[in-house]
């Protein structure tokens, strides 16, 4: 009797766990709908100013400005971690870390300065359980990061650039391509070097299209800072995204290895049962017998 009622303490332990792991697959399902709203809606706006770009870099005007300049060699860098508050999520923190750790190793190999900012309770813990100190941390951002708070940040990189106190800015992230596929990605976002590199639209060249008022310079000055902006507005939301994900992935699959394991400890349970019923049948069949004899 003593081993079932073992098989009962344990199905009703995995039970219990299993009502959490369900819970928790709910919850990170309707966040994930949330958050995946504004990340697709971000999109959109992230494409066309990037386009834009790309069309003032196509003409024949002298597309000049402090962040585009690439500066070599590079003696000041930053790198940005973004990653969860919470766990459970699989392999979602790990996979940022482990490229931020080697991207760290290697911008310490060419710059004398390098800052180290991270974001999630996760990363902060994983960086200060290997020794690494961490310059600024940020555990404020949740499922739902908002552009105020972006903002602070990026206004404070914008300035360390133009300033020259910065000269490299680099952001490890979870990137969200589509709801079956998060990849961990590490991109340059200070300077915007890249700009030669986008793609324009396939019309005719944007002197034909565009009439720039006041002048070139000015809008410059307010396009390529609200680029970078966006940019680093979608890494937060790609982030937050791809952790519901990979939460609700995650939880989903400790659900249903909970009803596996139920299943089965049902089984042993019965097998259980029946054999100890069977124990005592014959052992009243057994005394039946020594008392008629």
């Amino acid at each position: 009797m003593a081993k079932a009622r073992a098989l009962v303490k344990r199905r009703k332990s995995i039970r219990s766990i299993r009502k959490i792991t369900r819970t928790m697959e709910l919850i990170s399902t309707a966040r994930f709908k949330r958050a995946m709203d504004r990340a697709v809606a971000a999109t959109g706006y992230t494409k066309r100013i990037t386009t834009l770009l790309a069309d003032l870099a196509q003409s024949d005007i002298d597309v000049q400005h402090p962040l585009l300049e690439v500066r070599q060699p590079v003696q000041r860098a930053a790198l940005l971690v973004l990653t969860a508050n919470r766990g459970l999520c699989g392999g979602y923190n790990s996979s940022v870390l482990r490229l931020a750790n080697a991207r760290l190793g290697q911008l310490r190999a060419k710059a004398p300065e390098v800052h180290l900012e991270v974001s999630g309770k996760r990363g902060i813990s994983s960086f200060r359980f290997r020794g690494i100190e961490m310059d600024e941390t940020f555990s404020h951002f949740e499922d739902q990061p908002r552009f105020d708070e972006v903002e602070v940040l990026v206004n404070h990189y914008l300035e360390a650039f133009e300033a020259r106190q910065l000269d490299r800015l680099d952001v490890a992230y979870t990137k969200f391509i589509s709801l079956g596929r998060q990849q961990a990605v590490i991109e340059t976002l200070l300077p915007i070097a890249d700009i030669d590199g986008l793609e324009p639209e396939p019309q005719q060249s944007s002197r034909a299209r565009f009439d720039f008022m006041p002048s070139v310079e000015s809008i410059l000055d307010e396009v390529v800072p609200t680029s970078f902006k966006v940019k680093l507005f979608k890494c937060f939301l790609d982030s937050a995204v791809s952790e519901q994900i990979a939460r609700m992935m995650a939880m989903k699959a400790a659900t249903e290895n909970a009803d596996t394991m139920i299943k089965q400890l049902t089984m042993v349970y019965n097998r259980a049962r029946q054999g100890q019923i069977t124990s005592e049948l014959l052992e009243i069949i057994g005394g039946a017998d020594a008392l008629e004899s």
